[in-house]
């Protein structure tokens, strides 16, 4: 008989995901042997994510980093942490005094949301500070857009749709990307609300809804525009909102300088759509909850700006059920006035632009490069460029728990935690709860989190015991904010607390933050939209999948071409199954084509966050653009065409 015991920890998921979900972790002799959703979150309510459901097939994949790596010879091979800290320590210190910090590149990103990340920032502006990004791939053009008319970011609860009358879900897939959205619209829908999509690509969200709109890609200004249109028409417009907005003439003057036919033209909906949906949305209090999508494009941050526009005109800001919700304020209300940021940095690097800005930098060049919380090989347009510019650095760390593309670049790999081990301070974009993760087993013997390998790394780059504090007093110092309304560090450590500075409906005494106090209308001059051409007549249009959190997927998953999904008129010279290859202006990529006749003839869709070293990322097509505004790479615009495989 086995004398082992199961005990169950409670923990949060840090991932980049919008539900940053509590996890009941069971442990059976050391081991994690199950992970289930936390009853007692107010968001999880006891259920998780496929992703995370089977999160332990990563943390027990034996193809787990857990000694830190150094090339030689041309391979990565295991050596002391004394050795590697040692090493890049030296390298810090000759390529600082050398060339001066701006040739010291840190990049973080989204791969773990928790605040103590941060702390590794704050070593890189201590030692220098260093050249950072710019910019945010994710999000950053509609965040950039919510700042311009409103002066802040952020969105209204997450349950507040319970309030709404019409909920417009414009771009977002909530199966795939807010799963634990889902069961509050599904309750709204039964106390009455009307649920409307708009999205280019069919998925299953559509399901749910009472109307499915699939307009032509990249077209969804055109769509509020025309909307927005219909609301002058029919006096739907809020008679107060002169005295709440900015520009209000220029906004209508843009509104009808086409008719709506010629608007509607633009985006392959009839008349009669634009009018249901002007209609449908005029029955409020209407909710726009917005997917990351759409801002991914040339114009996106211009569009979320007018979607911004129309909620302002017909008065569903500051309401009970209404509001354009984007993402809500993870980071905004934690103390970080530790840090100087872009204030300090003495050069940026455009996010989107990593691969060609790293190759292109002089005066200094790019000579060392950090990279944590990040796989930007698989997740950064032009893959390849990435590749080239990471490998070709004298020394680039990388720290991470698996051999990742970007890993597989570098010069010194430190391998860290996963999430189940990690110690942090989460809050969410997608609710308002903050939370404290806690390792709910120890890592193995030789893997570190991050601030362990800043703290170690320290003192011999000459910052002394400037890190020498413990997790907790950072802990603190981040909740510093938010403390005295409640959410302490003690209270914490008994459950999630609700952000005390988060109200339920943004701006409800319809005072914004901008510098006259009114919402700052779009009235830019509109520009031509990319499109397609007959020489590559499809969208290229990589979109999140619930197989893989980003590049994390599921071990012996990457395997084979890619799967390229499209509408079989979209490549009437194949069958279904057949190899093809996918060509960009800047590469091409083999992939098996799957017909959905579901789709428009202008897409072809590829899974987010396939591996680049697997043949399977479709990064690998993107050019390297931003976006209008707000640094973010324009994923969606990249026109491809179809041709025959070529099998040497």
């Amino acid at each position: 008989m086995s004398d082992s015991h199961s005990i169950q920890r409670r923990t949060y998921c840090n991932r980049d995901c919008p539900d940053a979900c509590g996890i009941v972790a069971t442990i059976e002799d050391g081991r994690v042997v199950r992970l289930q959703g936390d009853n007692d979150h107010p968001v999880t309510q006891g259920f998780l994510c496929y992703r995370t459901s089977r999160f332990l097939e990563h943390q027990y994949d034996p193809q787990r980093i857990t000694s830190p790596l150094m090339r030689r010879n041309g391979s990565l091979e295991p050596v002391s942490w004394e050795v590697a800290l040692d090493c890049i320590a030296k390298k810090l210190i000759q390529v600082k005094e050398e060339s001066g910090p701006a040739a010291i590149l840190h990049y973080r990103s989204g791969g773990s949301m928790g605040m103590m990340k941060f702390v590794t920032n704050y070593f890189f502006e201590q030692l220098g500070p260093v050249a950072i990004k710019s910019g945010n791939v994710c999000s950053g053009a509609g965040d950039a857009a919510q700042l311009t008319d409103f002066g802040d970011k952020d969105s209204h609860d997450m349950f507040d749709v319970l309030h709404s009358k019409t909920i417009l879900i414009w771009g977002k897939n909530v199966y795939n990307s807010s799963v634990h959205l889902l069961p509050v619209l599904q309750e709204a829908k039964k106390r009455g609300a009307q649920i409307l999509l708009i999205d280019p690509v069919y998925h299953r969200t559509a399901q749910l809804c009472d109307h499915y709109f699939q307009p032509r890609p990249g077209s969804d200004m055109a769509i509020a525009l025309g909307m927005a249109q219909v609301f002058f028409e029919r006096n739907y417009c809020d008679p107060n909102a002169g005295k709440y907005c900015d520009h209000l003439d220029s906004f209508r003057e843009l509104v009808y300088s086409q008719s709506l036919s010629e608007w509607s033209q633009q985006t392959d909906l009839q008349v009669e759509d634009i009018e249901l949906l002007a209609e449908l949305y005029h029955r409020g209090p209407s909710s726009i909850q917005v997917g990351w999508g759409m801002q991914r494009r040339t114009w996106g941050s211009s569009t979320i700006r007018v979607l911004d526009a129309l909620a302002a005109i017909s008065g569903n800001l500051g309401i009970p059920g209404g509001g354009v919700c984007f993402s809500s304020k993870w980071l905004g209300n934690f103390n970080m006035s530790f840090l100087k940021g872009m204030a300090a940095a003495p050069r940026t690097i455009p996010e989107p632009l990593l691969g060609p800005s790293i190759l292109e930098a002089k005066d200094p060049p790019i000579r060392f490069v950090w990279v944590t919380c990040a796989n930007p090989v698989t997740m950064l347009p032009e893959s390849l460029t990435v590749a080239r510019a990471l490998e070709s650095r004298e020394l680039t760390v990388v720290v991470d728990a698996f051999l990742t593309d970007t890993a597989r670049c570098a010069d010194v790999v430190l391998p860290t935690t996963t999430m189940l081990e990690d110690d942090d301070i989460l809050g969410s974009y997608g609710h308002h709860w903050i939370a404290e993760s806690r390792p709910v087993v120890p890592p193995p013997p030789n893997v570190k989190t991050d601030f362990q390998i800043i703290q170690e790394l320290a003192p011999r780059v000459g910052l002394g015991d400037t890190f020498s504090e413990d997790v907790d007093t950072w802990k603190k110092r981040i909740l510093e904010r938010v403390a005295p309304g409640g959410a302490t560090l003690d209270k914490l450590r008994t459950g999630p607390v609700r952000d005390p500075l988060s109200t339920e409906v943004l701006f409800a005494d319809r005072k914004f933050h901008t510098s006259s106090g009114k919402v700052n209308l779009f009235h830019e001059p509109l520009l031509e939209p990319p499109s397609v051409s007959k020489e590559r007549p499809l969208f290229l249009m990589a979109v999140s999948t619930d197989k893989a959190q980003a590049s994390q997927w599921l071990p012996g998953t990457q395997q084979g071409p890619a799967e390229a999904r499209l509408h079989p008129d979209a490549a009437p010279a194949f069958a279904d199954g057949d190899r093809a290859r996918l060509e960009s202006e800047v590469a091409e990529l083999t992939v098996i084509l799957r017909f959905d006749e579901r789709q428009r003839r202008d897409v072809v869709l590829m899974d987010k966050g396939g591996w680049l070293s697997a043949g399977r990322c479709a990064n690998t097509l993107v050019p390297a653009r931003a976006t209008d505004a707000g640094g973010c790479a324009v994923y969606y615009d990249t026109p491809v065409r179809v041709l025959p495989d070529v099998q040497e």
